[in-house]
């Protein structure tokens, strides 16, 4: 079987820190070529793969401010549809733009939806030629079929198991309303904690307003956009990760992987998070603040080795592959 992997280029493949479409593509990739599958990935140029490499983008267009994110998708989409004919299949991560194009994919595609920026995009689902795939259940619109579910796999090997937690609290990703840091902030006052914070600014006015007032060093601890190398160390060091969004998360991958280094999670009950949290295993469901602030004060009853097996057990790049592999003969037939 020979498939193209259709990834996005916000980002480099796999992203230096921030990038969740990037990493996931990046894992589906490199899990297949282990496989004895021939693929290749359309990526940014920069990016590092055993697969093939192929593209137009140079690096990627949030990283280089010279490139037009619009255009250099356009041109990315039209060079990798063009050779669409040389595959069995074309896996597309890149959201709408190339449904859009479908009708001249030479080969069966498949489309991972990792969540919808919203409704109006949906004319180019509801009109492009491809199998769907949604990252959780909770993540399906009404107005589409799907092929299955895959929920998202993680490298278990950059993230090990610690069994003693320690005594912050963290909080893993984008800083934007949505993600609910000034919740966080909040909460980890309430309930006495020093909150160390992670992840790209992504909304700068509220950064600036709600978010950079109450970073002190001390008690609140920002330490900006952090790579590979350094996730797993601080997601492990902590009594508990904070997820108090105000949207409907349609996976998290910052919460799989905090589980899976044994860490629990304590999100609020939205989107994604009653399908991939197992409470009282992996972590506690809540409505509100008071609700986050009390399960604080019992998260230490969650046992992390437990937490972290269950984690890995559900959650494995390998296990993901396989479920793609599934789908994959099923359309290539």
């Amino acid at each position: 079987m020979k498939v193209a992997m259709l990834g996005p280029i916000a980002w480099r493949t796999p992203p230096l820190h921030y990038g969740p479409w990037e990493l996931v593509t990046s894992l589906i990739t490199e899990g297949l070529v282990e496989r004895g599958i021939d693929v290749t990935l359309f990526a940014t140029l920069d990016s590092i793969t055993k697969a093939g490499l192929d593209g137009v983008a140079p690096t990627g267009y949030e990283e280089n401010a010279e490139l037009d994110g619009r255009v250099w998708e356009a041109l990315h989409v039209g060079h990798a549809l063009a050779r669409s004919g040389e595959f069995d299949l074309v896996h597309n991560h890149l959201d709408w733009l190339p449904l859009a194009f479908s009708q001249s994919c030479r080969a069966p595609m498949v489309t991972t939806i990792h969540g919808f920026s919203g409704s109006n995009i949906l004319p180019a689902y509801r009109r492009g030629r491809s199998a769907y795939v949604s990252i959780s259940d909770s993540d399906r619109s009404p107005d589409l079929d799907y092929v299955g579910t895959v929920h998202h796999g993680i490298d278990l090997d950059g993230l090990p198991v610690t069994e003693t937690a320690g005594d912050d609290l963290i909080l893993f990703g984008r800083i934007h309303p949505d993600k609910g840091t000034d919740r966080a902030i909040e909460i980890a006052a309430r309930a006495g904690r020093r909150l160390v914070m992670c992840g790209i600014v992504q909304d700068r006015a509220y950064f600036e307003e709600l978010i950079e007032p109450r970073i002190d060093g001390d008690r609140v601890v920002y330490r900006g956009s952090v790579g590979p190398d350094e996730r797993g160390a601080i997601l492990g060091s902590g009594l508990a990760l904070l997820h108090p969004i105000r949207f409907a998360e349609p996976f998290g991958l910052s919460v799989v992987e905090s589980m899976a280094c044994g860490t629990p999670v304590i999100a609020y009950r939205k989107g994604s998070m009653p399908e991939v949290v197992d409470e009282g295993v992996t972590g506690h469901l809540v409505a509100n603040v008071d609700e986050a602030v009390a399960a604080v004060g019992r998260v230490h009853n969650i046992d992390r080795a437990g937490c972290a097996q269950r984690a890995r057990e559900r959650f494995s790049r390998d296990r993901m592959v396989e479920n793609y592999l599934e789908i994959y003969r099923k359309i290539v037939g």
